[in-house]
């Protein structure tokens, strides 16, 4: 992934803009970025009131399913259901398209081989 751009090299080109009248076009040749990155950090600017990067989230979601033995037994008494009604039946929050029967080792085919982790 891309490292952002420094808070100093946004700064500067706010106040390029915003304090020396430089066209956004012009700070865009003159600090070698990209007009579009010029007016998303503007954008940003005008929204909350500050122009730093977002933080950086690795790839992948925190999980809704936190007991994963409570999951694991509850995937087994109700395998002969699908996942959109099982989803329903759950006591607490989660998709009808989860993946958490993965982490599981659980499907349809092998659901009388849930692995023990």
């Amino acid at each position: 992934m891309a490292q952002p751009y420094s808070y100093d090299l946004r700064a500067k080109v706010i106040k390029a803009i915003e304090m020396d009248g430089l066209k956004k076009c012009e700070a865009s040749e003159l600090f070698n970025i990209s007009r579009n990155t010029i007016h998303l950090w503007l954008k940003r600017k005008a929204q909350t009131g500050e122009f730093k990067p977002e933080p950086n989230r690795p790839p992948g979601h925190s999980h809704k399913i936190t007991d994963w033995e409570k999951f694991r037994e509850f995937a087994i008494a109700h395998g002969d259901k699908t996942q959109e009604q099982m989803a329903q039946l759950w006591d607490g929050d989660m998709s009808s398209r989860t993946r958490d029967f993965q982490r599981i080792n659980y499907s349809k085919k092998t659901r009388d081989r849930i692995s023990q982790e």
